[in-house]
């Protein structure tokens, strides 16, 4: 038996843990995290050739904007002007950015409530995704669904999903019926490596492969399910192995790479185009906030922390881009400025907007809608 040399946590060793909201332990060798950071950089300027500097600006400007958004909703919610739950996608927007970039305006994308990033990432406009977290009329989801249920028809963006793992029966009909009609349409489901514990999961995947369909399961493996670790959670920790019981094909991939993330979901699109096959892809990435705005985050250290803040994605590619001369510091500036106006603007399209009537109640519950003037008692 291994003998426990952890420090026993006291009261006093727990206040401070929760006033800092972080566990504290020795700190990182910053040597270390600067040699990890530089061969990240160098694979990253590996995969620049593949695409021009118009697009590459463009993927830094949706990371940028997802960043700058989530910053402000975070603001806002604190003054008490958004409601509910709220997950924030900060550290993760490489994930979105860089799967999203590989798809066409006509695929599917399906994901869970932390969407907000997905949601921008897929063509939906700041101003009625801020609106839907104000509760708003002119919301996407008309107010009425809050942070984590998004929705957009026109784009395909078929929801945010609050129920762990839901989603992914639901993309897999969705990719049914691309099939069924003929079309060669993608659908790209997202969930946290949390949702791959649910049967809804593995049934799923062996249903996709065995009927081959069109679907692309991406796995935003942030290492926590809430605030229990993978590690505590999880018997087999590399999820991409899981696609092996079916079959499947599958890849990990680098979370805080937006291009190492678009030419893995470019290879399983392929493959979904052309022979109606499934991927399992598991993307490592971190998120830096909390579960959600109400979790302080005292189950993480510091130093682990810091050492993803080291590849963060988002400071990776400017790094990128300014040493390969793609965008100098004016431009950045620039670019910054302007998103940051952006987010302004949907923050004022929200405050003003109007809330929904009481008679939207009766609405979006049934195909035929409800006539609330056929209940009264009689």
């Amino acid at each position: 038996m291994s003998k426990q040399t952890a420090e026993p946590i006291t009261a006093a060793r727990a206040e401070e843990q929760n006033s800092t909201s972080v566990i504290e332990a020795p700190e990182v060798d910053r040597k270390t995290l600067g040699r990890e950071r530089d061969e990240a950089k160098e694979r990253q300027k590996d995969r620049l050739g593949n695409l021009d500097n118009e697009a590459l600006i463009e993927l830094y400007r949706q990371m940028l904007l997802i960043r700058r958004f989530e910053e402000k909703s975070a603001e806002v919610y604190s003054a008490g002007k958004i409601g509910g739950f709220c997950h924030l996608y900060i550290g993760q927007e490489a994930v979105a950015v860089g799967s999203l970039s590989a798809l066409r305006k006509d695929d599917y994308v399906l994901t869970s409530y932390r969407e907000h990033g997905h949601a921008l990432a897929k063509g939906m406009s700041p101003e009625s995704i801020m609106a839907e977290l104000y509760g708003k009329a002119t919301g996407c989801s008309k107010g009425k669904g809050g942070s984590m249920h998004m929705f957009d028809k026109e784009t395909n963006f078929l929801g945010g999903h609050g129920i762990v793992g839901g989603q992914i029966p639901l993309a897999t009909g969705v990719a049914f019926g691309s099939k069924y009609q003929g079309t060669d349409q993608v659908t790209l489901c997202f969930f946290g490596e949390a949702a791959v514990n649910q049967g809804a999961f593995h049934e799923s995947l062996n249903m996709a492969q065995l009927w081959k369909l069109p679907c692309i399961y991406i796995v935003e493996n942030n290492q926590y399910g809430m605030g229990t670790s993978l590690a505590r959670a999880m018997s087999l920790r590399e999820i991409a192995q899981k696609a092996c019981a079916y079959e499947m094909a599958s890849e990990f991939v680098d979370g805080m790479d937006v291009l190492a993330v678009r030419e893995a979901t470019l290879r399983a699109v392929e493959r979904a185009r052309k022979d109606y096959l499934p991927t399992l892809l598991e993307i490592r990435t971190y998120r830096f906030m909390g579960h959600s705005m109400s979790d302080p985050g005292n189950y993480r250290t510091r130093a682990e922390i810091e050492r993803y803040q080291e590849r963060d994605p988002l400071k990776l590619f400017t790094a990128t881009l300014r040493e390969e001369k793609i965008l100098d510091d004016k431009q950045f500036e620039q670019i910054d400025a302007e998103i940051r106006e952006r987010v302004e603007q949907a923050v004022r399209f929200a405050e003003e907007s109007p809330y929904p009537d009481p008679a939207e109640l009766y609405t979006d519950v049934y195909a035929n809608p409800i006539d609330p003037s056929q209940n009264k008692s009689r």
